[in-house]
């Protein structure tokens, strides 16, 4: 069975973040609301998570199971992208960027069902 494109960019997409997560994570750890504690942890975990959501997207047999896991962390993403306006300075530039970010989790976890359903 051939790949669908949307699988195929949401498990690009997922896989690039989650190597990146793990080679740089310092770059992510200020997203990390203080209330769920360790950052770094968060960050590493949320990394193998995305690699690993990628790696089941890929393959057929588990295809769902990859599209479940991306959508449950894209959706676990919200809070995150949400407590970026709690800390991004207050110049235009950082607050128009957190500004897309946040709605583009909409058509992310949109491809991640479809995945996940089989679609």
């Amino acid at each position: 069975m051939e790949l669908p494109v949307r699988a195929r960019a949401l498990a690009a997409a997922l896989g690039g973040s989650g190597v990146l997560h793990l080679v740089r994570p310092r770059t992510f750890e200020w997203l990390v609301p203080p209330e769920l504690g360790d950052a770094r942890a968060w960050v590493v975990g949320t990394g193998v998570a995305e690699i690993a959501a990628a790696g089941l997207m890929v393959v057929p047999a588990t295809r769902r199971a990859g599209g479940r896991l991306a959508t449950a962390l894209l959706v676990g993403f919200v809070p995150a992208h949400l407590h970026t306006f709690r800390v991004v300075p207050r110049r235009p530039v950082p607050v128009a960027l957190a500004a897309v970010r946040l709605p583009l989790q909409a058509p992310l976890i949109a491809t991640a069902l479809r995945v996940a359903r089989g679609r």
